[in-house]
């Protein structure tokens, strides 16, 4: 993608190390204007050091033998301009140094470059860092954790604050680098953009959402429709078909089994309510879609084999954008279709869906949501702190206004209870009437995180908290949390 992305300002590009490579070698004269970019980026490091801890008089940088390094020895020097006691401690030589009679270290072990596991005598060193009581500062990118993907396959270090250059890396938003990165400062050296396949989602991207008309109906306002709400799970249903109406869809149809309908209303009064039994499900629920201009399947529908069945069943036959969430994800098998599908697990159905072994998804998320686009042929948005949004290759080949992957930061802790994720389906659904389907999740994405933000509580918050945010964040209001960080 572009810098601007598709819209000036609603998207921010992520660097992998290859396309921060590229970035630099753009740089006049380069490779003999490196000294000039390392003395740039050593200053912007002390100066952030300085004014994060100014009361900091013993500082030690921890440097390894390549340019991040050499970064370090100049955040050293500039520290010492400012009177401050700045100690050069180099990879090899560091076994006998107390790190803890230090107020501040600033880790400029690896780069952007680092893959793997760090080995001896790294390794040790990082594990030194992280025991002791000072805080650390990374140079660029916490060592230990890689650039371009967040991954972390061995010791690395916990920083407070990280130093980054130029833009933001993949892997310091995606978990779970995210977690080892803390507070993010982006320092300006002056290099040029370059072309990303990565972006994080601003929180401008709302705008893209747009408004109805003057000249808009219920149905051209956006037709929405909702299966799922087996007996027992009627609240999940319901919460879809609410936030698709709060997302400002015109129309909602919410379709659940017979036995569930007379629960269902009761619930909501807006939804158009239909019922459906196994034996005519495909009927009424086709029936139902070709007032829709959106799918939304999953929320409460049940697992069992009947259950999944249907699902195939009505992915092949009904042709509209389709959210498939929830429920409709067990046994889900790859489907050709017209029209974008997104898919929208978490971190355990996603396990499930790519027969992962237990914790790969944690530890590989940006590859697992690619992975899982490429076998289903199907935007991937993999739920989170770091929410992915993967398109498929097809998707990536097509003329679009999307990068391959966009990252949504935007989620509170709070988030982490039940009936959320049908909360976002139902906006996402809402969402697919308006825009291209990578855009629309990760609308989809921010509205959620921003809902939740806004929420007049965090502790004890609950699913359906958001619907009444939902609107406020759609017309643009920053209320209390929406506009604060994380």
């Amino acid at each position: 993608m572009s810098d601007t992305g598709p819209e000036k300002g609603t998207l921010e590009p992520l660097y992998t190390a290859a396309e921060m490579r590229a970035a630099e070698e753009r740089y006049p004269r380069y490779p003999d204007s490196i000294p000039e970019l390392m003395e740039r980026a050593g200053t912007a490091v002390a100066e952030e050091t300085l004014r994060s801890y100014p009361e900091a008089r013993r500082l030690a940088c921890v440097c390894g033998k390549g340019s991040n390094g050499g970064d370090g020895r100049v955040a050293a020097r500039v520290l010492r301009e400012a009177g401050r006691e700045a100690d050069v401690i180099e990879r090899d030589a560091a076994a006998t140094v107390d790190l803890d009679r230090y107020d501040v270290l600033v880790d400029a072990l690896f780069g952007t470059g680092f893959r793997g596991a760090p080995r001896p005598p790294a390794a040790a060193l990082i594990e030194a860092m992280n025991a002791a009581s000072a805080p650390v500062v990374a140079v660029d990118v916490p060592s230990g954790v890689d650039a371009s993907t967040g991954e972390v396959a061995g010791p690395a270090v916990a920083a407070a604050l990280t130093v980054t250059f130029h833009a933001p890396k993949v892997g310091l938003v995606v978990e779970p680098g995210r977690t080892h990165a803390g507070r993010v400062v982006v320092a300006d050296i002056g290099l040029e953009g370059v072309p990303t396949a990565c972006a994080r989602a601003t929180e401008e991207l709302v705008r893209l959402v747009g408004r109805r008309s003057a000249h808009d109906t219920k149905y051209s306002a956006g037709s929405v429709l909702v299966v799922g709400g087996q007996p027992g799970m009627t609240g999940a249903a319901a919460l879809a078909a609410m936030a698709a109406l709060r997302a400002d869809a015109g129309y909602v149809q919410l379709a659940v089994p017979a036995a569930a309908l007379p629960v269902v209303e009761t619930l909501t009064l807006e939804p158009v309510k239909l019922g459906w039994t196994d034996a005519d499900a495909v009927e009424v629920i086709t029936k139902a879609a070709a007032r829709a201009s959106a799918l939304a399947i999953g929320p409460g529908l049940g697992r069992g084999p009947g259950r999944q069945a249907l699902v195939r069943e009505l992915l092949r036959r009904i042709e509209l954008p389709a959210v498939v969430d929830a429920d409709a994800l067990y046994g889900l098998e790859p489907v050709e279709r017209q029209h974008p599908t997104v898919l929208t697990p978490h971190a355990g159905e996603l396990t499930r869906l790519l027969e992962a072994a237990p914790g790969w998804v944690d530890a590989h998320r940006l590859e697992a949501a690619l992975t899982a686009a490429a076998r289903f042929g199907a935007i991937v948005l993999l739920k989170g702190r770091d929410t992915i949004v993967a398109s498929p290759p097809a998707e990536r080949s097509a003329p679009s206004t999307a990068p391959e992957t966009i990252v949504c930061d935007f989620g509170p802790p709070s988030l982490a209870t039940a009936g959320t994720g049908d909360v976002l389906t139902g906006i996402l659904s809402a969402f697919l009437t308006r825009l291209d389907a990578p855009l629309a999740a990760a609308a989809a994405a921010v509205v959620h995180g921003l809902a939740a933000r806004a929420a007049p509580h965090q502790a004890g918050l609950v699913a359906s908290d958001l619907l009444t945010a939902i609107p406020a964040v759609l017309g643009g209001e920053r209320l209390g949390r929406a506009a604060s960080s994380q």
